[in-house]
């Protein structure tokens, strides 16, 4: 496509713009269960006007935009309300999970440089079910991943001894999900900091999907373990606002114990020829507008908002783990939030997602053990026992398949 010589008028391109979408994902109608975190048509309205309010304002100059400054400060004191963070405790907004991994990542590597004899290539201890934001950033920082096998209790958790097995002298990290994303499990951080405690390791709690949703779903009676600062072992956590926390797209926060740890995260530059360049994150311009809308959403729902759309889902994932069960699914581990993955003993579970898919179910999948996945939002409490009845339906239709298959391999 070239640029236009004239432009159109911003109606056309506005039309073309819903015509492209026609498409794609139908999140609106509850029919994805992920990418998109849908919280219902107020809360989009609230993202949706305080993100334009300060559309054009830079998070990279608080000194011209002190409102940005104070918004994200007040963000990450709000977030460290609800996660047991000390006096003392501080972070930072990101772009989204992975930059909040890739800083937590870069700022152990710096404070083990500064604390420790590190003579050789650095490396990180994480579980299997980790999220791979922690490879990318390994990667491009030439640390070494060790990646450690699950517990073999068939709980989907990581195993703590196994991981303080794998690491050295040269380990500046080891990671903990509350949850992982492939099967919605709270890994055992009390007990994965006791390991990282005795091998002087820094914790890292990742609850990119978690962060704003199990404070809430303690509040309302599940069994949530400790998993943020109220485990001492813990320096820092990742945690997505653009997740649970229901705020518009590129908003995440990078949270450390105290002052100590996060000052080897920002980069300070000035040596060039312009102006000292200060920035907390990996990023140099920060959206305005992300700030403003997190800010906003969190001020809007509050604690008894987040209350109501975080036992909305919890209640979505209950009937979704009845119905499953009862076609004959089983459930990986125990998850207690609003993830959770699922296979058939006996069935292809793929060729199931396929016919989901063709019933319009935009969901996702885990390859290891094969099988489907749900990442619910609010909305999913009004459509789950119609996934449940399409669920059903193309359990039956595979399993006819595959015995068609059966008694044609048999007479062929």
């Amino acid at each position: 496509m070239k640029m236009p010589s004239t432009g159109k008028s911003w109606e056309d391109v506005r039309e073309i713009l819903i015509e492209r979408g026609l498409g794609d994902a139908k999140w609106r109608d509850g029919k994805t269960a992920v990418y998109v975190f849908n919280a219902g048509p107020e809360v989009a309205e609230v993202q949706h006007h305080a993100y334009s309010l300060y559309m054009s304002e830079n998070g990279l100059g608080p000194i011209a935009f002190p409102s940005l400054a104070q918004m994200e400060r007040e963000v990450i004191e709000m977030a460290l309300s609800i996660l047991h963070g000390p006096e003392g405790a501080t972070g930072a907004m990101t772009s989204g999970g992975t930059d909040s991994i890739t800083m937590a990542i870069k700022t152990a590597r710096d404070y083990a440089r500064a604390t420790k004899s590190l003579s050789g290539t650095a490396n990180i201890v994480l579980p299997q079910s980790a999220h791979p934001a922690f490879d990318k950033a390994a990667h491009l920082m030439d640390i070494e991943v060790r990646r450690i096998a699950l517990k073999e209790d068939g709980s989907y958790e990581a195993d703590p001894a196994a991981m303080g097995d794998a690491c050295d002298t040269q380990t500046i990290m080891m990671v903990g999900s509350a949850p992982n994303f492939p099967h919605g499990v709270i890994d055992p951080i009390e007990d994965l900091g006791e390991v990282a405690a005795s091998k002087d390791v820094w914790l890292h709690t990742d609850a990119c999907v978690g962060g704003y949703f199990a404070p809430f779903a303690r509040m309302n009676g599940v069994s949530v373990p400790p998993f943020d600062f109220e485990v001492t072992a813990v320096h820092s956590i990742s945690a997505d606002l653009h997740k649970y926390g229901y705020a518009a797209k590129g908003a995440s926060t990078v949270l450390f114990r105290s002052e100590e740890l996060y000052r080897h995260m920002p980069f300070n530059m000035r040596e060039w020829s312009g102006a000292p360049m200060l920035t907390p994150t990996l990023a140099g311009t920060r959206p305005g507008g992300a700030i403003s809308a997190a800010w906003a959403v969190m001020n809007v729902l509050g604690v008894e908002g987040y209350r109501e759309k975080q036992g909305l889902v919890c209640t979505a994932r209950e009937r979704a783990e009845a119905g499953i069960k009862a076609l004959g699914f089983e459930v990986l581990g125990n998850p207690v939030l609003g993830l959770i993955a699922f296979r058939h003993p006996g069935h292809d579970n793929f060729a199931i997602y396929s016919e989901m898919y063709r019933k319009g179910w935009f969901t996702s999948i885990t390859t290891q053990p094969p099988s489907l996945h749900l990442m619910l939002s609010p909305k999913h409490a009004e459509v789950i026992d119609d996934y449940i009845a399409d669920l059903g339906e193309c359990a039956e239709i595979v399993a006819a398949g595959e015995q068609g298959a059966k008694v044609e391999a048999r007479y062929s």
